[in-house]
Protein backbone atom coordinates (compact mmCIF):
# COMPACT_ATOMS: atom_id res chain seq x y z
CA UNK A 1 0.00 0.00 0.00
CA UNK A 2 2.89 2.50 0.66
CA UNK A 3 5.46 2.70 -2.20
CA UNK A 4 8.71 1.55 -1.18
CA UNK A 5 10.51 4.46 -3.46
CA UNK A 6 9.16 6.98 -1.36
CA UNK A 7 10.34 8.53 1.94
CA UNK A 8 7.54 9.30 4.38
CA UNK A 9 7.11 12.62 7.09
CA UNK A 10 5.27 11.72 10.86
CA UNK A 11 2.78 13.93 9.92
CA UNK A 12 1.42 11.81 6.51
CA UNK A 13 3.54 13.18 3.62
CA UNK A 14 5.43 11.77 1.34
CA UNK A 15 8.67 12.43 -0.60
CA UNK A 16 10.23 11.22 -3.89
CA UNK A 17 13.45 12.53 -4.60
CA UNK A 18 15.40 12.58 -8.04
CA UNK A 19 18.25 14.38 -7.77
CA UNK A 20 17.37 18.07 -6.02
CA UNK A 21 13.97 17.57 -6.99
CA UNK A 22 11.42 16.44 -4.21
CA UNK A 23 7.56 16.12 -5.35
CA UNK A 24 5.35 16.42 -2.32
CA UNK A 25 2.29 14.96 -1.58
CA UNK A 26 -0.07 13.37 1.37
CA UNK A 27 -0.51 9.72 1.72
CA UNK A 28 -2.79 6.70 1.38
CA UNK A 29 -3.60 7.32 5.63
CA UNK A 30 -3.73 10.61 5.50
CA UNK A 31 -6.45 11.43 2.39
CA UNK A 32 -8.69 8.46 3.65
CA UNK A 33 -8.42 10.11 7.52
CA UNK A 34 -9.49 13.20 5.67
CA UNK A 35 -12.27 12.26 3.54
CA UNK A 36 -13.39 13.74 0.46
CA UNK A 37 -10.90 17.02 -0.22
CA UNK A 38 -12.40 19.67 -1.99
CA UNK A 39 -10.04 22.34 -2.27
CA UNK A 40 -6.07 22.56 -1.57
CA UNK A 41 -4.24 26.14 -1.81
CA UNK A 42 -1.36 26.62 -4.26
CA UNK A 43 1.63 27.12 -2.31
CA UNK A 44 3.55 30.31 -3.56
CA UNK A 45 5.81 29.15 -6.33
CA UNK A 46 9.77 30.53 -5.70
CA UNK A 47 8.55 30.90 -1.78
CA UNK A 48 10.52 28.30 0.29
CA UNK A 49 9.60 25.92 3.31
CA UNK A 50 11.47 24.34 5.89
CA UNK A 51 11.25 20.87 6.67
CA UNK A 52 8.54 20.14 9.32
CA UNK A 53 6.26 23.38 8.54
CA UNK A 54 3.57 24.02 6.21
CA UNK A 55 3.76 23.93 2.97
CA UNK A 56 0.30 24.52 2.02
CA UNK A 57 -3.69 23.75 3.55
CA UNK A 58 -5.78 21.33 2.34
CA UNK A 59 -9.99 21.10 2.65
CA UNK A 60 -12.07 18.19 3.15
CA UNK A 61 -15.39 17.58 3.84
CA UNK A 62 -14.19 16.80 7.48
CA UNK A 63 -11.95 19.63 7.88
CA UNK A 64 -8.92 21.99 7.02
CA UNK A 65 -5.34 20.62 7.56
CA UNK A 66 -2.18 21.76 7.09
CA UNK A 67 0.26 19.80 4.93
CA UNK A 68 3.58 19.55 6.19
CA UNK A 69 6.58 19.65 4.42
CA UNK A 70 9.04 16.82 4.70
CA UNK A 71 11.91 18.44 3.06
CA UNK A 72 13.67 22.08 3.44
CA UNK A 73 13.54 23.65 -0.36
CA UNK A 74 12.05 26.14 -2.57
CA UNK A 75 8.41 25.84 -4.26
CA UNK A 76 9.33 24.93 -7.99
CA UNK A 77 5.43 23.43 -9.45
CA UNK A 78 2.14 22.70 -8.09
CA UNK A 79 0.19 20.48 -9.27
CA UNK A 80 -2.32 22.88 -11.33
CA UNK A 81 -4.58 19.55 -12.04
CA UNK A 82 -5.92 19.81 -8.20
CA UNK A 83 -7.17 23.16 -8.85
CA UNK A 84 -10.13 21.78 -10.68
CA UNK A 85 -10.16 18.22 -9.43
CA UNK A 86 -8.79 18.50 -5.29
CA UNK A 87 -10.42 14.73 -5.66
CA UNK A 88 -7.44 13.50 -7.47
CA UNK A 89 -5.72 13.20 -4.26
CA UNK A 90 -8.18 10.98 -2.72
CA UNK A 91 -8.16 9.02 -6.37
CA UNK A 92 -4.35 8.52 -6.58
CA UNK A 93 -2.11 9.87 -3.50
CA UNK A 94 0.90 8.67 -4.91
CA UNK A 95 0.78 9.04 -9.15
CA UNK A 96 -1.10 11.57 -10.24
CA UNK A 97 -2.08 13.44 -6.68
CA UNK A 98 1.08 14.93 -6.48
CA UNK A 99 1.21 18.69 -4.47
CA UNK A 100 4.00 19.83 -5.13
CA UNK A 101 7.89 19.84 -6.45
CA UNK A 102 10.25 21.47 -4.42
CA UNK A 103 14.01 21.84 -5.23
CA UNK A 104 15.71 20.42 -1.81
CA UNK A 105 17.91 22.40 -0.05
CA UNK A 106 19.58 19.70 2.37
CA UNK A 107 19.58 16.13 2.05
CA UNK A 108 20.01 15.86 5.30
CA UNK A 109 16.33 15.92 5.97
CA UNK A 110 15.84 12.86 4.07
CA UNK A 111 17.64 11.04 6.89
CA UNK A 112 14.77 11.80 9.48
CA UNK A 113 12.18 10.49 7.22
CA UNK A 114 10.80 6.76 7.48
CA UNK A 115 11.10 4.05 4.81
CA UNK A 116 7.75 2.41 3.80
CA UNK A 117 8.09 -0.36 6.39
CA UNK A 118 8.86 2.55 9.15
CA UNK A 119 5.80 4.35 8.18
CA UNK A 120 3.71 1.46 8.25
CA UNK A 121 5.07 0.23 11.31
CA UNK A 122 4.28 3.95 12.68
CA UNK A 123 0.92 3.79 11.62
CA UNK A 124 0.04 0.50 13.79
CA UNK A 125 1.01 2.43 16.62
CA UNK A 126 -0.17 5.75 16.18
CA UNK A 127 -3.63 4.16 15.21
CA UNK A 128 -3.60 1.86 18.49
CA UNK A 129 -3.06 4.98 20.51
CA UNK A 130 -5.71 6.82 19.51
Amino acid sequence: MYPENLKYHKEHTWVKVSGKRATVGITYYAQESLGDIVYIDSPEIDSTVEAGSELTQIESTKATSSVISPVSGTVLEFNEDLTDSPEIINEDPYSKGWIAVLEMENEADLDELMDAGEYEKYLEEEVKLK
